[in-house]
């Protein structure tokens, strides 16, 4: 499945990014390889006081199209698994916006500063619905569809949504619920036929009218919030403005075309050894970025650097990055500590606002002069990061700190790891030892455990500092993961606490 949203190229409201694209296009590597610092250094977004992606991006390039200005590439460009395809003009796709604006404010009775739970697959009605929240000022809180019912119950519950927008697949889910939902009013369904109980957004949409007034929006308006994944503790509600969304992806925002030319990664960290062999059948790089709920981009391999393996590139434009102590002090290059974000004296455009409806959590993350991510890491002479672990997972053994990604990454070269996470395991003389649960491949399932393990501890005291290996290992089937699939070690690490 593939969308193409060329949208996000606002370079009329942004000259200082055109003058950056230019730099990153220059054709020789020897002028790409110095872009990058060019291109931090001339990036200054201007950010006015009222700003709407419908109206300021969507609308204008609609204008162009109707001025008979042909423009490049449609606005929306979906294709399926089956090869069907939807091409919506800027043009079409304003009218069905505004058209389903007209579904939320009429017949759901949503007004500016609603929430609603949005649970799409990636099909051409989640952008037009978020496009339509955006004029109507609704702000949406998207989800996936493999939440569960404790899910959806804790997210309307703790957001207050006045509706869900989902389809079929997830709608008795909801129905599961909806009685312990007290402020849900009304739920929307797309999807072919009816439900009793739900709307028919595609029948509603035939009858709205196409005309609708955009609110006024500022740029610090909310425009979506986003759960956090919750891998140490009940997800958050990460609350994002029209500024640090609607302006802040253009950093990162690029159209994907049909052929496979520029691949990047986000999420969890990508152990070296799966990017070599990425390369190796690929005949392309991966370029591994950072980020949080929280920040959007905040690190990234961008074009024209050069690429270290494992690490999360440089800081990206628009952020001051640095890794930091306990009471907020910048470390020289080598030193572990936490990753963070300059915050004062000025607070970058594109991090979130806040923890919805939590101050005392949004304060806890602020440090000194810096946002703490949560993150330790380190940066080396060149300047580039690299991630050692959350906080909680980073394990102290006799005084040495090891970071659990580091002996992942060293387990996973070896052929019998399919999977691995490395948690904290505690012992009576070293006050806590690394312990990995390992997935193994199906060639080597039947191996003898012990061997395995001893195996397995070998190759980890070669691969990486001997002192790192892990004292204890279980073989497991699968590994708990969130959601959006990160790895819950936080819930490895209690089991393996409780059990002592």
């Amino acid at each position: 499945m593939r969308c193409l949203l060329k949208a996000l190229s606002v370079v009329s409201l942004h000259a200082s990014l055109r003058r950056s694209r230019q730099l990153c296009s220059q054709s020789s590597s020897a002028q790409t390889s110095f872009s990058y610092e060019l291109i931090k250094q001339q990036y200054r977004p201007e950010v006015p006081e009222y700003f709407n992606f419908a109206s300021d991006v969507l609308d204008r390039w609609a204008k162009v199209e109707k001025e008979g200005k042909k423009t490049k590439n449609p606005a929306l460009w979906w294709v399926d698994g089956d090869g069907e395809e939807v091409k919506w003009s800027f043009e079409e796709l304003g009218v069905l916006s505004r058209k389903a604006a007209n579904v939320l404010s009429g017949a759901c009775s949503l007004q500016c500063g609603d929430r609603v739970l949005l649970l799409l697959p990636r099909i051409p009605e989640w952008w037009l619905l978020n496009v339509a929240c955006m004029r109507t000022g609704t702000v949406p809180i998207p989800g996936t569809q493999q939440l569960t019912a404790k899910d959806i119950l804790y997210r309307l519950q703790k957001s207050k949504a006045k509706g869900v927008i989902t389809n079929d697949s997830v709608a008795s889910t909801v129905e599961s619920v909806e009685a312990d939902c007290q402020s849900l009013k009304f739920k929307l369904l797309v999807s072919e036929g009816h439900r009793e109980g739900w709307l028919s957004f595609k029948d509603l949409l035939k009858t709205a009218p196409s005309d609708h007034r955009c609110v006024t929006t500022k740029s610090q308006h909310p425009v979506a919030i986003y759960f956090t994944s919750g891998t140490t503790g009940a997800p958050k509600m990460t609350e994002h403005s029209h500024c640090s969304y609607g302006i802040g992806l253009t950093v990162s925002g690029s159209c994907t075309f049909n052929s496979l030319r520029h691949c990047v990664s986000a999420g969890e960290p990508i152990n070296p050894e799966v990017m070599a062999k990425w390369k190796a059948w690929t005949g392309l790089d991966i370029h591994e970025c950072y980020g949080q709920t929280e920040t959007v981009l905040v690190c990234g391999n961008f074009k024209g650097m050069e690429i270290k393996p494992g690490s999360m590139g440089k800081p990206s434009p628009g952020y001051d990055v640095k890794i930091i102590d306990e009471n907020g002090n910048i470390l020289p290059p080598g030193k572990e500590g936490e990753i963070a974000i300059k915050v004062k004296p000025t607070r970058p455009l594109f991090l979130f606002t806040c923890y919805t409806d939590d101050p005392e959590k949004t304060k806890a993350t602020v440090r000194g002069d810096f946002y703490v991510t949560g993150d330790r890491g380190l940066m080396d002479e060149d300047g580039y990061f690299w991630f050692v672990g959350r906080a909680d997972d980073v394990i102290n053994s006799a005084g040495y700190r090891i970071g659990p990604f580091e002996v992942e990454s060293a387990l996973i070269e070896h052929p019998a790891v399919l999977e691995s996470a490395v948690v904290s395991s505690p012992d009576p003389i070293r006050g806590e030892v690394v312990k990995a649960f390992v997935v193994l491949t199906p060639n080597y399932v039947s191996h003898d455990p012990e061997k395995m393990m001893k195996d397995l501890q070998d190759h980890v005291k070669k691969a990486t500092a001997p002192y790192k290996y892990p004292r204890k290992m279980e073989f497991v089937r699968e590994l708990p993961k969130t959601i959006s699939g990160k790895i819950r070690r936080n819930e490895l690490r209690q089991k393996e606490w409780r059990r002592y």
